[in-house]
């Protein structure tokens, strides 16, 4: 009876594991491709379990795009040196990343540079 109720508990506990498994998946971005991307910040979302960075970008033509890059929790962030206040809206900022498969406007966070010229990076380590 010990070796079902052992089995039953494993079965539970890989089913609540696999989610939080895929959850962590960066495999809708390019991670062979980078981007470099010099906008204007429109909003931080200091949220978990992820951050959220949107900056407008605008071509020579004067068409604006929003992007919005995907960041890792809080937690993670303030050990590379973030906090709620890192940016505003209105920087001006160069930000890197991998960009989204399909070509839509966003990506997974790399690096920023601040309009003091500070550079900001993320090391992507687990909470």
């Amino acid at each position: 009876m010990n070796v079902k109720a052992l089995g039953l508990t494993g079965i539970a506990f890989a089913m609540y594991a696999f989610p939080a498994l895929a959850h962590h998946s960066f495999a809708m971005f390019d991670q062979t491709k980078t981007l470099e991307l010099q906008g204007t910040v429109k909003e931080f979302l200091w949220t978990n379990p992820h951050s959220w960075l949107q900056i407008v970008l605008t071509d020579p033509q004067g068409k604006t795009t929003e992007w919005s890059i995907e960041m890792s929790a809080p937690t993670a962030l303030t050990r590379d040196g973030w906090t709620a206040q890192s940016v505003v809206p209105g920087d001006k900022v160069t930000v890197t990343a991998h960009p989204i498969r399909d070509g839509s406007p966003g990506g997974q966070f790399l690096s920023i540079i601040l309009p003091n010229g500070q550079r900001l990076a993320h090391s992507y380590r687990d909470p």
